[in-house]
């Protein structure tokens, strides 16, 4: 998302004071960094029409924007912005009205404006069949290139196999996975301590004996061979030995799909989050209780686990099964 320059001083203090509320409020760096460039935008598209102070910010004019960016072309999507795109829009716009009146700044009315159909929410999900052939395309590496010594490989995918279980046993977020620590790990009680979940959320998580396995010889056989400083606290690191960003996660994932033999696997949209919705999926598959996937997934109510319903028994029409799903 491009920053869109500012010229009004009031704007800029706005958009600072805005960044700052959200931080004090607990919200996740994620939303602390993407919620005020929206809103810039928004600021950005007043600016342009001649109004450049928050006291000229208007229901009215909020709608027409909103109603214009609908409308928008996007050249790179080929067509519209995405509803999930327009929803991530709205909803900065609906917490930045709650800013002005919660800071006395401008009593706007309640903004009324309804959510689009989120049509990138869960797109494609993986079979416990294909969860198993990405861990076995761990070991898939070459073995007849002298550019990477051969122990590199081995590490990368011992890293690899903590990744997926990190992602798909846990049930992580991309950013929970990023800011884990190796003493969030706790092997002698099976769980991993989430210190950096969503709007600043902390979560136990269990991990099974195998997923254990994983995580422990990534810790003690493949990290030791990145590590360059001693004091990093990170779980994942990358071959320079720093904290591994989710970019670099994502690419590994992605490299996992392109080796495995499966035609249909490659051709599904396959992100981090995949993982985390196919975790969430199959245990509802396997009869565990709404509550408790909510609280495994780190949901603050059970509106977000309810889509998994929804996917199940879409899969169960596809497939003429008839699975019980627990409430």
């Amino acid at each position: 998302m491009k920053k869109l320059p500012l010229q009004s001083p009031h704007y800029k203090y706005i958009i600072q004071s805005f960044k700052e509320w959200l931080d004090v409020l607990g919200y996740a760096e994620v939303t602390v960094y993407s919620m005020p460039n929206y809103i810039r935008e928004f600021l950005n598209y007043l600016e342009q029409r001649g109004k450049t102070h928050i006291h000229q910010i208007e229901n009215k004019a909020i709608k027409k924007y909103y109603r214009e960016l609908k409308q928008r072309s996007n050249t790179r999507r080929g067509g519209g912005l995405s509803n999930s795109y327009l929803n991530k829009h709205l909803q900065a716009i609906q917490k930045f009205s709650d800013y002005l009146r919660q800071s006395g700044r401008l009593q706007l009315p309640k903004l009324y404006l309804p959510t689009e159909e989120n049509d990138h929410q869960i797109k494609d999900i993986l079979t416990q069949e294909e969860v198993q052939q990405l861990y076995k395309s761990t070991n898939l590496y070459p073995t007849d290139t002298l550019r990477i010594a051969h122990w590199m490989y081995e590490a990368l995918a011992l890293r690899d196999k903590a990744m997926l279980t990190i992602f798909y046993g846990c049930g992580l977020r991309r950013n929970e996975a990023v800011h884990l620590d190796i003493n969030d790990i706790y092997s002698d009680k099976q769980y991993i301590h989430v210190r950096k979940g969503k709007n600043y959320k902390e979560r136990i998580v269990p991990i099974n004996t195998t997923g254990l396995t994983h995580l422990q010889n990534y810790l003690y056989e493949s990290r030791p061979r990145f590590l360059r400083n001693e004091k990093e606290e990170a779980f994942f690191i990358s071959q320079r030995g720093k904290r591994i960003n989710g970019q670099s996660m994502l690419l590994r994932v992605k490299l996992l799909v392109q080796r495995v033999d499966n035609t249909e696997l490659q051709q599904k949209e396959i992100g981090l989050h995949t993982l985390r919705h196919s975790i969430a999926t199959h245990l509802l598959q396997n009869g565990m209780k709404l509550e408790a996937i909510a609280k495994f997934l780190g949901h603050s109510s059970l509106e977000s686990t309810q889509i998994y319903t929804h996917l199940v028994e879409h899969e169960n029409e596809l497939s003429g099964k008839n699975i019980l799903v627990s409430e």
